[in-house]
């Protein structure tokens, strides 16, 4: 990625910046993800952590993922925003939410995981991959 992308939360107080291309992107139809955005799935990409420049304050909430390793969804304390979040099964990355980018546009989610638990409502890209549970590791 040759140009800086910036992102935060929807109070201003956290923001973040990186220039790495993503590693993989999805969008994740888990009961999980869909109670935590209050939508039909999150869309998300990883990067490499070192790549990651966050600055203001930003907690998270850690829960056991449906595949039993730990799920750390990052908030703004403020607002409630979600941006940024942890995956013990890849320590060395974070994952950022699309929509929390300053301009979306370029963001586009390469797959569809735990497609089984999607509500029947929501509408899938059949152009990209899907994975009844998670993605081949």
């Amino acid at each position: 990625m040759q140009t800086e992308c910036t992102g935060g939360c929807l109070c201003g107080s956290f923001r973040y910046t990186f220039t790495a291309d993503p590693i993989f992107s999805f969008s994740c139809h888990c009961r999980d993800c869909q109670r935590a955005t209050g939508s039909v799935f999150a869309a998300a990409f990883a990067i490499p952590k070192e790549s990651l420049q966050m600055s203001g304050e930003y907690r998270y909430f850690s829960k056991l993922g449906d595949n039993g390793s730990e799920v750390s969804r990052g908030f703004c304390p403020k607002c409630g925003s979600r941006a940024v979040s942890t995956l013990e099964q890849l320590p060395d990355c974070y994952l950022v939410y699309g929509s929390s980018l300053d301009d979306p546009s370029w963001f586009r989610p390469s797959m569809d995981i735990y497609t089984a638990s999607a509500l029947p409502w929501d509408c899938m890209d059949p152009s990209v991959p899907n994975f009844e549970q998670g993605p081949p590791m």
